[in-house]
């Protein structure tokens, strides 16, 4: 039986090479922006595998399967002449040599940093909603300035998707209103837009006015066109493409490729004649029915019947017995062909559903090639990467590499202004060989004047000196009444730093204060009761997750069926997704991050409010890693019972305290466009907690005695 299986499986491997070598062979390129990225890699010591080891290389490229007749198609044509069609090929770009060491002006950068400004809308302009979703993106991101006089980079109101002559969202005199912008200078720093260029039957990538020295920012783009390092290549999206979050991806466990019911599918239009009808006619020599499932219909356009083909009618039957959705969520391959344009929907819909797209599109400089190595497949593309991959062009000393952009959590959360050393974030101890830091840091957040020596923010200090991992303690003073006096602190073995918050907002207490010498930092609110035992267990599970938030005040969020909102909760239960940064350890990083990627937007808030800004830090968190934090074992006391009488300033006492933080929750989600928050149901205890052992044998005894 295994024999036969043995044989099978030969018998089916050489099959689909003789189909392969049949249909003339598939060339597989290499992107010339990947083999100089990687030649790149390799004098910065960061090795990466060219691509050629990873898929074989062909003699020549994939040949037509149905040769396109032009005198079948010769009334589509009368409408174009042949010098038309040359100048439209010869003239797609007039700033075809630009790269941004010609076309582009550093000096308005250098001065205010990377600003986007965005022209503001003509009277009597229409705007398709796609476009308006790009320009809402910019305006909301933390380049946008209102002020040109600040901008690096410009992006025009106008809108520029649609170029199609055809399509009713086409706008008409673009060339002489593009040339009317007070602000164009032929173009340069200027970035355009675009989904659609050409129409019927050539499809040319004209995008129908002279552009200048401005980069394109195009869907569908052929290497023959793209300039490299000056345009951007971007996915084809649909006007239903949310602006932000959207629907989860569905790669939920760790087996990669995802093995699925089919092992390729596709489902979609297939063009009887003219430009990209090749490809998609050939499909149904791979189609069996079973694990490879490739479906066309004809039923599109107006005059389909016209050009039906023998095929058309069995074809059609067979694209209605299936369901897409449930196709592209069961197949670990789906299969990618252009279209009438070398770009296609497809791509960005088997991404999303972990499905692993196979491309069949000659030419097409793949979206984000500039740092996303495709080769490596499935890689979810992130229309933010845009403005990214510009900002790394310009500021080349500070730029991020091949391996930030193509492992988690990618080059739109490690910002290169922080360190140009990988072993500074919490995300490469692994790659680069490294240990977790062995040091940590006790930043304690103090409200409330020093008026006796039991207070505990003293008693806190001294506990967390006490630990072993200890290398320093920052008081951040953010209370209105003086410094106290330097002997009114207790002594301590490690270095204890008072700093007066300048501002004394929530949101000074996760700046990136220079003082933060270790990696490591021990987040605590002066209030927090805290064993030194307790110290060291945290920290010692935080080195094995340096990553995320470790700690012990638990909460937790849910979705509010009655009121259509998230709510926060304080509830004992059985899961929680959020860690109190009154009692956590996390990578200073983290504080770089909150204070520069963050909009202002939500730190004003917080600083309004007094409040929020443990729920900002956790959405900020799992966001980037995609993870939840990580509760350890602690005493059954939570901040709210821990509270006294003594503390009048708590922000725990205000009773509008709970309702701010229910708000906050949703303003948050809306930022972030979804909800970034996990649930967990791990609690980490230490070896033998609870055990029916000596308690000389347990390393963190004093934990059970509390």
């Amino acid at each position: 039986m295994q024999a036969k299986k043995r044989y099978f499986i030969l018998l089916s491997a050489g099959s689909c090479l003789a189909l392969l070598f049949y249909f003339g062979g598939l060339h597989f390129r290499a992107s010339r922006s990947h083999s100089r990225r990687d030649e790149h890699s390799g004098r910065n010591g960061l090795h990466h595998p060219s691509p050629d080891h990873f898929w074989p290389r062909f003699p020549d490229a994939l040949r037509p399967f149905v040769p396109w007749d032009p005198v079948e198609n010769e009334d589509s044509n009368a409408h174009v002449s042949p010098r038309q069609k040359r100048d439209a090929n010869s003239s797609i770009y007039k700033g075809k040599k630009c790269r941004m060491e010609s076309c582009f002006d550093f000096t308005l950068c250098k001065k205010n940093g990377f600003k986007v400004y965005v022209y503001p809308q003509q009277k009597g302009e229409k705007i398709a909603e796609s476009y308006q979703n790009i320009l809402a993106a910019i305006e909301g991101s933390r380049f946008y300035t209102s002020d040109p006089s600040q901008a690096c980079l410009f992006v025009l109101s106008l809108d520029t998707l649609d170029r199609d002559q055809l399509s009713p969202q086409y706008v008409h005199n673009l060339r002489s209103k593009v040339q009317s912008l007070h602000l164009w200078n032929n173009g340069r720093n200027h970035l355009i837009f675009n989904l659609y260029s050409g129409t019927w039957p050539d499809y040319t990538e004209d995008v129908g006015f002279d552009i200048g020295q401005a980069m394109l920012a195009k869907a569908s783009i052929s290497t023959e066109n793209f300039r490299p390092n000056f345009d951007v290549s971007i996915p084809l999206f649909s006007k239903d493409h949310p602006r932000t979050g959207g629907e989860r991806g569905f790669l939920k466990f760790n087996t990669i490729p995802p093995l699925r019911k089919y092992m390729l599918v596709f489902k979609g239009k297939r063009y009887l004649t003219g430009i990209g009808s090749d490809t998609r006619n050939a499909l149904y020599h791979v189609h069996n029915g079973e694990d490879v499932v490739l479906l066309t219909t004809c039923k599109h356009g107006k005059d389909w019947q016209k050009h039906k083909d023998s095929r058309c009618d069995r074809d059609n039957t067979e694209y209605e017995k299936y369901d897409y959705r449930e196709m592209l969520h069961n197949a670990t391959f789906c299969l990618v062909p252009r279209g009438r344009r070398l770009g296609s929907f497809r791509f960005l819909e088997a991404l999303q559903a972990a499905c692993v797209p196979v491309m069949l599109s000659n030419g097409w400089e793949l979206p984000f090639s500039e740092v996303i190595n495709w080769n490596r497949a499935a890689v979810i593309g992130d229309e933010r990467l845009l403005l990214q991959i510009i900002q790394d062009r310009i500021f080349k000393h500070i730029s991020r590499n091949s391996l930030i952009w193509n492992k988690h959590p990618g080059g739109l959360f490690v910002l290169p202004q922080y360190s140009s050393y990988l072993g500074d974030f919490p995300y490469y101890y692994a790659n680069l060989g490294l240990k977790p830091p062995s040091k940590f840091t006790a930043v304690i957040h103090a409200v409330t004047p020093l008026v006796s020596q039991s207070q505990p923010v003293l008693k806190l200090l001294v506990a967390a000196a006490k630990s072993q991992y200890c290398a320093q303690i920052i008081v951040l003073w953010n209370c209105d009444k003086p410094l106290p006096a330097k002997h009114r602190w207790p002594a301590t073995t490690v270095p204890v730093i008072v700093i007066e918050g300048e501002s004394k907002v929530m949101s000074s207490r996760f700046l990136p204060y220079d003082n933060i010498i270790t990696d490591a930092v021990l987040s605590l609110d002066e209030d927090t009761v805290l064993s030194t035992t307790e110290v060291d267990f945290a920290f010692t599970v935080w080195q094995s997750f340096p990553e995320r938030i470790v700690g012990y005040p638990a909460r937790s969020h849910f979705w509010d069926n009655s009121k259509e909102r998230w709510g926060y909760t304080s509830k004992w239960t059985n899961d929680y997704s959020m860690v109190l940064t009154g009692a956590a350890i996390y990578h200073k990083y983290y504080h770089y991050l909150y204070t520069h990627y963050l909009p202002a937007s939500l730190k004003n808030m917080v600083d309004q409010l007094a409040n929020c800004e443990d729920i900002l830090m956790n959405f900020l968190v799992s966001a980037v890693t995609k993870l939840p934090p990580i509760k350890v074992t602690q005493k059954k006391q939570y901040k709210e019972t821990m509270m006294g009488q003594t503390s009048r300033a708590s922000r725990w006492a205000d009773p509008d305290h709970f309702a701010q933080r229910q708000s906050c929750m949703n303003t948050f989600a809306s930022w972030f466009g979804y909800m970034p928050l996990i649930h967990s149901q791990m609690r980490l205890d230490p070896v033998l907690f609870k055990d029916q052992v000596s308690i000389l044998r347990k390393k963190y005894r004093d934990i059970e005695r509390l």
